[in-house]
């Protein structure tokens, strides 16, 4: 990668903390039956183990972005990982189920700003000709969890579900006295004064309206579903309260959001590709679940059938870092698209291992370029150092809202076909045209990237 000793240690340490994060529920997800059965609950209680996780996560994000603005990155940084073990303390202590709950909320909330604090830390101390391969190295961290992470599951549950929350403590003592270390405490020197507190009510109301909402959809009986209230009336607060979210933020004296980088065209269109990129990475959940229709394996082998994509998200995140920081973020954006729509369509319309195979890797090299570090990079190119944090939360609360409504659409469309396999069919060809969607409007992106005067600043920390 060609960095200096010492932007190598803080990468390091960045990518020790977005590990971390990214290893919960590659581990966790395995540990469900276990967790069921201690408690003596049912599938669907046993399932806000990770409900919980996911939507404080959520709730986390902006505060935690806005909060690492005013206070530094240092600080959140370690507070975050703090936050996250002490939350792992409460769950391994096998607490009644409302407490364990409770501290996977505080785990959620831990883990919120980890990624965006990493994020713009890389656009704080990393020259522009640089900071493509260091988020490459970032992304890469998701596929390496999804890797390792249910094999160290499989491993530790032969013991107790309790080790997959204390194993990972070591990793986090370690991340916290490097982040003190190496981790800049750079401040935007945003006030906490005036805090958009109406916004973040607003806000609050919006996610958790619109989780309720796709959570009650069922895949099987899609039509009927839409008829339940809670699915409905969900939507219709997620789209009131999101309507007057906007407002609120975007009249706010102290904005929740950075309302001066939600003004940038460029902005918008990356937020408008990252959340469109997290509708179209909700079909790596229904994979394996493709496979076995198709080639009519186990569960277990569908698992390893996964594998590949998982190694091209692991290898092709920094791969694209380096395309990025020679090409660009249009050229790059543009050749992910047409990468996930050819692998979609193979995934969908060829019935061969090979074919399978080749999707796979294509749709996993195509969203580690266009989620490991593109359109993180656009928002640096568009942010400044008193609000780069807050707009790096922005790409993430897009990305996951994307994947809740992917997961619920996709989900319908799969359980839809006459069979199985037409149903994944449907599915994956309607994401397909999504990503064509996608390709056009990456062409509306700058042609010429906006130089980043913070990062020229600490140019000298790496090799020209």
């Amino acid at each position: 990668m060609q960095f200096r000793s010492g932007s190598r240690s803080l990468l390091t340490v960045l990518f020790l903390g977005v590990l971390l994060a990214a290893l919960d529920i590659a581990m966790v997800g395995p540990a469900l039956p276990a967790i069921r059965d201690h408690y003596g609950i049912d599938e669907r209680a046993a399932a806000w183990t990770l409900n919980v996780f996911v939507l404080f996560n959520l709730l986390g994000v902006p505060l935690m972005a806005k909060l690492a603005d005013a206070a530094g990155r240092r600080f959140v940084f370690t507070l975050d990982i703090a936050l996250f073990s002490v939350g792992a303390l409460i769950v391994a202590s096998s607490p009644p189920f409302g407490v364990l709950l409770a501290g996977r909320a505080l785990q959620g909330i831990g883990a919120a700003g980890i990624f965006p604090v990493s994020s713009a830390v890389v656009g704080d101390e990393f020259p522009a000709h640089r900071q493509g391969r260091a988020l490459g190295v970032l992304g890469s961290v998701f596929g390496l969890a999804f890797i390792v992470g249910p094999a160290i599951s499989g491993i530790l549950l032969r013991y107790s579900w309790q080790w997959l929350f204390i194993a990972p403590l070591p990793l986090a003592a370690t991340a916290m006295v490097l982040g003190r270390r190496y981790v800049p405490a750079v401040t935007g020197g945003v006030p906490l004064a005036g805090f958009d507190v109406r916004g973040l009510v607003l806000l609050t109301i919006t996610l958790v309206a619109l989780a309720v909402s796709t959570n009650g959809i069922d895949a099987v009986g899609f039509l009927a579903s839409l008829s339940k209230p809670r699915v409905w009336g969900g939507a219709s607060v997620a789209l009131v309260s999101g309507y007057l979210a906007f407002r609120a933020i975007s009249t706010a004296e102290n904005p929740l959001l950075p309302s001066k980088v939600l003004r940038s065209r460029e902005a918008r269109l990356a937020i408008a590709l990252t959340a469109a990129a997290g509708f179209c990475e909700a079909v790596l959940i229904f994979v394996p679940s493709l496979a076995e229709a198709t080639f009519e394996v186990t569960k277990s082998t569908a698992s390893f059938m996964f594998l590949p994509l998982a190694f091209a998200v692991a290898l092709g995140s920094p791969l694209f870092g380096w395309v990025l920081d020679h090409a660009g973020p249009r050229r790059t954006v543009s050749a992910c698209a047409l990468l996930l729509f050819a692998g979609l369509c193979a995934l969908a319309l060829l019935d061969t291992r090979p074919a399978f195979y080749a999707g796979s890797v294509l749709v996993g090299m195509a969203l580690a370029g266009l989620l490991g570090s593109s359109l993180n990079y656009i928002l640096l190119r568009e942010s400044s150092v008193e609000d780069r944090v807050s707009a790096q939360g922005v790409i993430t609360l897009a990305l996951n809202a994307g994947l809740l409504i992917g997961g619920a659409v996709v989900g319908a469309l799969a359980a839809s076909g006459a069979t199985r396999r037409m149903g994944y069919e449907s599915a994956f060809l309607t994401v397909a045209v999504l990503s064509i969607l996608m390709f056009v409007t990456a062409l509306g992106l700058r042609r010429q990237v906006r130089p980043n005067v913070d990062a020229r600043a600490v140019a000298s920390r790496l090799d020209p």
